[in-house]
């Protein structure tokens, strides 16, 4: 919950509302419950200051829509007036179930789909509302931040022409690269991660944990997620290990240059947990050849974390992985769409950022620092200790 001593000394900037794209209805529909839950408990004795005009309601989100016609053109509709409000419109960019008709034929929703109803919205936003904030948990075109060669530079200039367009603050979990704010200098960029919310699930369900040097590791599955795994096992007190991804750079497949062997570096994780983190599970193959090569080398459980859950092909890899008991548990967030199958699998477990996610919306109303809610040190450190009393983790 957020500060209520900081959130009771500030006023916010405008009234606050919700433009929830249809791509994260039931995200959406969370966070805002938490929202007015927050502010039932303060800034009660303002009810006519004409400061908080709008401050506590029922509901923040704003009835919005974006149609199609028969030939797949769409636009945007908002069917209320927003004039000088605070608006945070929220967009899941790799919500695949979605579909529309187009001259009969019925196509699902791509990242650009969605990426184009979220410009609808902001032309139909724009010079009406006081700020204009998008919230984008997986954010578009975000591995194809940089350009090597004759490529495109999609994240940049899509960051570049939101910015263009009236946007003023960016948040997104996990990017894949954060520099890529240097795309919009001017603008607010703000990147977060889930680490407590990670840790908070895993103890909630594994309850014979022991978290330190002895019997638990933290290994990243690639370079890249080094950073992310060096923070998450210095809060927790843990060595940390790694595995180098060898790649045949003289051909591409799908896109990326395919992985030849996964090499590891670390010391003797003989009988050690192990929790693998990393930003996203796309086809799940890496992730699941690093959980094989780790129970090789007799590992204790293998437990994958991971923000993004994206399944591209399918969840068949898994449920034969852990029939081999290749892992023992998949913890992944609800910041983008999951197969409703999945949480029928033994193995799985939502980490839930509504709460979070809320919070951030209400800092950022408000105009206040957020260096809490960045650096979410001190209340992991709350959690394992009552996790070593034996106290129950209420999620």
């Amino acid at each position: 919950m957020p500060d209520l001593a900081t959130l009771n000394s500030a006023i916010p900037v405008a009234p606050l509302k919700l433009i929830v794209m249809d791509s994260c209805k039931a995200l959406g529909k969370n966070v805002n419950r938490y929202l007015v839950d927050f502010r039932r408990n303060i800034h009660n004795d303002i009810a006519n200051d004409p400061a908080f005009e709008g401050y506590s309601e029922e509901n923040y989100i704003a009835s919005a829509t974006c149609p199609r016609f028969g030939s797949g053109e769409g636009k945007a509709i908002i069917n209320e007036s927003i004039r000088g409000k605070d608006v945070f419109i929220m967009v899941d960019v790799c919500n695949h179930s979605m579909t529309y008709q187009m001259n009969g034929y019925i196509n699902h929703y791509s990242p650009d789909d969605h990426y184009q109803d979220l410009k609808r919205m902001i032309a139909a936003v724009a010079g009406k509302a006081h700020r204009i904030n998008v919230i984008m948990p997986f954010l578009y075109e975000g591995r194809q931040h940089r350009r090597t060669g004759r490529e495109s530079l999609d994240c940049a200039n899509a960051l570049a022409e939101l910015s263009a367009m009236g946007v003023t603050n960016f948040v997104t979990f996990d990017a894949h690269d954060p520099r890529v704010a240097n795309a919009t200098p001017l603008k607010g960029f703000d990147n977060f991660t889930p680490p407590y919310q990670f840790i908070r699930s895993l103890l909630h369900y594994d309850k014979d944990l022991i978290i330190d040097k002895n019997h638990t590791v933290v290994i990243s599955p690639d370079e890249g997620a080094l950073d992310r795994a060096v923070y998450f096992s210095s809060v927790l007190g843990v060595d940390t290990g790694m595995f180098y991804k060898r790649r045949d750079y003289s051909r591409i497949v799908n896109g990326k240059n395919p992985i030849v062997a996964h090499e590891f570096l670390g010391d003797n994780i003989d009988g050690k947990d192990v929790i693998i983190i990393d930003d996203m599970i796309a086809s799940g193959g890496s992730m699941i050849d690093t959980a094989r090569q780790l129970k090789e080398m007799n590992c204790g459980r293998v437990f994958i974390l991971s923000t993004f859950g994206l399944f591209t092909e399918g969840l068949e890899k898994f449920d034969t992985a852990y029939e081999k008991c290749y892992f023992d548990r998949v913890i992944c967030t609800n910041l983008t769409y999951l197969p409703p199958e999945i949480y029928n699998r033994p193995y799985f477990v939502e980490a839930d950022m509504s709460k979070f996610l809320a919070s951030i919306i209400d800092f950022m109303n408000h105009d206040i620092s957020m260096n809490a809610v960045l650096t979410p040190t001190e209340k992991i450190q709350r959690i394992l200790s009552l996790y070593n009393e034996r106290k129950d983790i209420v999620l």
